[in-house]
């Protein structure tokens, strides 16, 4: 049996919340992604495109940030487990790595031809 408390949608948002802000106070990577969705997101109101290209955007866009998130969450629980140069521990952070970079390609990507589609 896990050892987790009874569901609280309230403390359970505090959670994500503190979750957030320290993503925020701590990680350079997502900080940058972050005011990139900041400027990017709004501009989705302004595009002629139709309602699923924008909606392909905004997921792509999100995307990004989820994909920086989980890296990070990965990236955390290796260093608590060991912060010794340790072959699967740097295979592990190459992986989450490889999330973001997966993440950026299919943001670009998708931003780009339907941007230029528009041309």
């Amino acid at each position: 049996m896990r050892n987790q408390p009874k569901y609280n949608f309230f403390k359970n948002t505090s959670y994500a919340l503190k979750g957030l802000l320290d993503l925020i106070k701590t990680e350079t990577s997502f900080k940058v992604e972050l005011i990139i969705t900041i400027i990017l997101l709004p501009t989705l109101f302004f595009i002629d495109t139709t309602l699923t290209n924008k909606l392909l955007m905004f997921i792509t866009l999100m995307g990004m940030i989820l994909a920086e998130t989980t890296n990070s969450a990965i990236e955390r629980v290796v260093d608590l487990v060991t912060l010794d140069h340790h072959k699967m521990a740097g295979r592990a952070k190459d992986v989450g790595s490889a999330i973001v970079f997966i993440s950026i390609f299919i943001f670009i990507v998708t931003w780009s031809c339907i941007l230029l589609s528009k041309l």
